[in-house]
């Protein structure tokens, strides 16, 4: 969820009951801490809740160094990040790579939880591929050695984003060991929330890509949980009052010039039920000023309010 669950975008999913939201991926390697990038995903102190901080790389000591900075600047919570599919992540060993060498695991998760007095978290898939699901064994690992929680997303890493995830290997993850277990992949609603809790015996689940464009699903899937009941989806006004909150929040932190261009994608996501031809995105993806994208979002909200 890099480059999509940047600071403006968690306060949303906060706000809509979000229990704990992490941050975007920073690697590990201090020569691009001064990056741009690497800055606008450093404001922990901004945060309000807890600040989960999440890195990623394949050298314990760098993983140590870059958890105690990340700390000294504000983070509550270290996760380290053993699931990312990405190749550009892989190809540096970092990432799900890491689950093809358990020993390596454990001289990264042992380095990290050395380093800091805070709590650290770990993040894997539940394997390499299909024939080599090792996520019990990466568990185990994470438990001996200090974790103090796990979550899960139930697809290797060779699966990518491909095929239905699978909730097997969570469930046994989830039965050796002891602490707690976040099930993760294929979230899209209260129902399958609900499902998800109950088949594995997780503790919490963890929802990414069904949050796009739509930050209200903590809301729905909390008030589920609790009582059972499904909310009425939010009308097109408080769509478009989160949408335009939303916008703003990317040119505030971005600047201008970048806030539109990362905008785009999100707006992209928020219209894909409304704008099922893609002719408004098409149009909105070739405005470049701030405030024309919010003069334009108004307009074709108001014109979606009068059909």
């Amino acid at each position: 969820m890099a480059g999509v669950t940047d600071h403006t975008f968690r306060e949303l999913c906060r706000r809509f009951g979000a229990a704990l939201a992490v941050s975007e991926m920073l690697s590990s390697n201090p020569l691009v801490w001064q990056s741009e990038k690497s800055q606008n995903r450093m404001g922990h102190r901004q945060e309000s809740g807890i600040r989960s901080v999440q890195i990623a790389g394949a050298d314990p000591q760098q993983m140590a160094e870059a958890a105690q900075y990340n700390v000294d600047i504000g983070a509550d919570i270290i996760d380290i990040n053993m699931g990312c599919p990405a190749k550009k992540v892989n190809k540096k060993l970092a990432g799900s790579a890491l689950l093809q060498y358990p020993e390596l695991v454990e001289q990264i998760v042992r380095a990290v939880v050395a380093a800091v007095k805070v709590p650290v978290t770990l993040k894997i898939r539940t394997g390499w591929d299909p024939e080599h699901r090792n996520g019990i064994q990466i568990a185990r690992i994470a438990e001996d050695n200090g974790i103090q929680a796990l979550a899960v997303h139930g697809r290797t890493r060779a699966c990518m984003y491909k095929g239905e995830a699978e909730y097997d290997t969570i469930r046994a993850i989830k039965q050796s060991v002891s602490i707690p277990v976040i099930a993760n992949g294929d979230i899209t609603g209260p129902e399958k929330a609900r499902h998800v809790l109950d088949y594995t015996g997780a503790d919490a689940i963890m929802i990414g890509r069904a949050a796009q464009g739509r930050p209200w699903i903590f809301r729905e899937v909390a008030h589920y949980l609790a009582t059972g009941d499904k909310l009425a989806p939010p009308g097109i006004a408080e769509v478009r009052q989160i949408m335009l909150e939303h916008v703003q929040g990317l040119h505030q932190l971005y600047g201008e010039h970048a806030g539109s261009r990362i905008a785009r994608k999100h707006v992209g996501w928020y219209l894909a039920e409304h704008d099922t031809l893609g002719q408004f995105r098409s149009e909105f993806n070739g405005i470049e000023l701030a405030q024309q994208q919010l003069d334009a979002l108004n307009d074709y909200f108001y014109q979606l309010a009068a059909t």
